[in-house]
């Protein structure tokens, strides 16, 4: 509220939507994020006698050595977290009134620095390819459970979802207030309409050549034999497994599911099993896809939703590798 402005009832419940907006800026897990990232800073400066409050990019550069060298007694960052550190704080700050000018030459001549002495090419998870996917589909069983896993691999590795945005869907548009999008099904497949990452977009799921492999048909399984027809489409069920609850699937429901499958597969099984399950996570769907859909580059880019070609070429993996051979263009 403005301080020349008087208070009222009308605009203290103002005061309470705008709030409600202001947090619906960005994900539950990145305000939470940016919460810890605040508070380990905040910390960190009472320990060392300053205070968060004003900004001080002379402090903000010793933060990012403290953290990037590991000299107190938390192990050194990764530059990735690091730099994700920096933008938490700078959404705190924002929020707080003040500006944090990453560009001041106490900031961004350190973290360049931390860039250039410690970066590391970044480290992707692996792709599962369509063989893979199938043979993790072949481990579930035919009960209750088994149907829903089944719809969930199926339905993320053919719309490329993120883990969050498989269990964000309800069955009909404004079923529940967290709904973060809904599903229709047509003859020819399932139209998914998704408030995502970057906003509203529309994912189409033609049908599979076959029902055994088909991530529309898997979905109408599980829809049908759970009986939902209202409210969440990926939810728990019972301990006997027999019947489904009105609860919501957590995303890290997707992330513990892709890694049973992948070991019980033996996907990679020449590799110990910490580093088998270290290799895959719920990105592994939407990297398969990019990687095993020979189809043209914008259809792919279309279904991820990402803003540039060159974000859905880094899911590409491996798969454009030595298509073309300039060593022979050249002439050797």
């Amino acid at each position: 509220m403005p301080s020349h402005v008087a208070g009222s009832g009308t605009l203290d419940r103002l005061v309470d939507t705008a709030r409600d907006y202001a947090r619906a800026a960005a994900s539950e897990n990145t305000l939470k994020a940016y919460a810890k990232d605040w508070t380990h800073f905040a910390r960190w400066c009472r320990m060392k006698g300053a205070e968060p409050l004003p900004p001080s990019p002379e402090m903000i550069g010793l933060y990012l050595a403290d953290l990037a060298s590991g000299s107190g007694p938390s192990p050194a960052l990764s530059v990735s977290t690091i730099d994700r550190r920096l933008s938490g704080l700078a959404w705190n700050y924002a929020q707080r009134g003040f500006t944090l000018d990453r560009k001041n030459r106490h900031i961004a001549t350190v973290l360049a620095g931390i860039k250039r002495k410690h970066g590391r090419p970044p480290v992707q998870k692996e792709a599962i390819l369509a063989e893979g996917i199938l043979a993790m589909v072949a481990t579930l069983p035919f009960d209750l459970r088994g149907l829903r896993d089944r719809a969930i691999l199926l339905l993320g590795y053919a719309g490329g979802l993120r883990r969050s945005e498989i269990v964000c869907l309800d069955v009909h548009k404004d079923d529940t207030p967290e709904s973060g999008g809904w599903i229709e099904i047509f003859e020819k497949g399932a139209l998914l309409t998704l408030n995502a990452k970057t906003g509203w977009r529309e994912v189409e799921i033609g049908r599979g050549s076959k029902d055994q492999t088909c991530p529309v048909h898997a979905l109408e399984q599980w829809l049908h034999f759970a009986k939902i027809d209202f409210g969440p489409v990926f939810v728990g069920t019972t301990r006997d497994g027999k019947r489904a609850t009105e609860t919501r699937l957590n995303d890290k429901h997707v992330a513990r599911l892709i890694k049973r499958t992948v070991l019980d597969a033996g996907i990679r099984s020449e590799l110990p099993e910490k580093e088998r399950l270290a290799l895959f996570s719920g990105h592994s769907l939407r990297a398969g896809l990019a990687s095993s859909a020979e189809v043209d580059e914008r259809y792919v880019q279309k279904q991820l939703g990402h803003a540039s070609a060159e974000m859905t070429r880094r899911y590409q993996r491996r798969r454009d590798r030595f298509r073309v051979n300039l060593t022979k263009a050249a002439g050797l």
